[in-house]
């Protein structure tokens, strides 16, 4: 048996074509384009990839990007002074401070200065707290773990009722990721390093969403015969064969996991695309809530 593959681009491309067509109706009514605001405090080279991919992709959908790169010795106080007239500015709808940030500034006190209705990160603790309890609705979800549940939900994939693993904890994938599966009423287990017997409690799991950063962890004598498994995984391994010398890998071991399992994200091409994608939708949905 092998996998059907779950194709990360294409699904992104349709979330994106939903957008872009939303995005020109509303510029063509007279309304103002959803605009994206970009914080990038230091010059880590991965973080520029990110913020620069994000205001392209705002481009291509016909939308605003605005991009504020400060410097790494930025203070507290300056970046505080910055994100305060994001959110006192009317043609900015969405805030993303690219993370993660320089030591000495606090993380959690900038997530909570933005303004809800511009989290389109989906980071804030009154957004985080709202996906965490029963009957509320948060404004905005985390952008990777919104792309892996939409992953999921446009395969066919049945959570509701199904027993998933999510491996990771973090506070960006992990366990937003967990929350989104409880309220679509699986039953959900969260593993970590601490976990005994890793292999079987993942070897139970009908749904596998894999985010540990562990390159190949989860091997294809893990994975229970039907699985969908969403590889969150984006891990670098010398490849001679490469231009580059090397090529991405996920932290599921693909080849062995596609002969066992149901459904399948590859890396790169599965998770990847729809970051951004459901970046772009959260800050169309911004612009309409701030419609109102």
């Amino acid at each position: 048996m092998t996998a059907q593959l779950i194709d990360g681009k294409m699904i992104a491309q349709q979330v994106r074509d939903e957008v872009a067509a939303t995005v020109a109706k509303r510029t063509a009514a007279g309304k103002q384009k959803p605009t994206l605001a970009t914080v990038l405090v230091g010059d880590r080279p991965d973080s520029q990839a990110y913020v620069k991919s994000k205001g392209k992709a705002c481009e291509e959908l016909g939308m605003g990007s605005v991009s504020h790169h400060l410097p790494a010795e930025t203070s507290q106080e300056e970046l505080e002074k910055l994100i305060k007239s994001l959110n006192d500015d009317k043609t900015i709808n969405g805030i993303l401070v690219q993370l993660p940030l320089p030591s000495h500034l606090n993380e959690e006190r900038v997530l909570q200065l933005i303004s809800i209705e511009k989290d389109v990160d989906g980071f804030s603790p009154i957004n985080i707290g709202r996906l965490a309890q029963k009957g509320r609705e948060p404004l905005f979800v985390p952008c990777t773990p919104y792309g892996c549940i939409y992953l999921l939900e446009k395969s066919g994939v049945k959570i509701e009722g199904a027993n998933a693993v999510v491996l990771g904890r973090s506070n960006i994938v992990g366990m937003p990721a967990a929350l989104l599966l409880i309220g679509k009423n699986a039953t959900v287990t969260v593993c970590h390093s601490r976990t005994q017997d890793l292999p079987g409690t993942v070897r139970r799991a009908d749904i596998l969403i894999a985010a540990i950063g562990k390159t190949e962890m989860v091997r294809g004598d893990w994975i229970k015969p039907g699985a969908a498994i969403i590889d969150v995984g984006i891990n670098s391994v010398p490849d001679a064969t490469k231009k580059s010398g090397h090529r991405l890998v996920g932290d599921v071991n693909f080849n062995e996991a596609k002969e066992v399992a149901g459904f399948i994200t590859p890396v790169p091409g599965g998770v990847g695309p729809m970051t951004i994608a459901m970046l772009m939708k959260n800050t169309l949905r911004a612009a309409e809530i701030q419609d109102k």
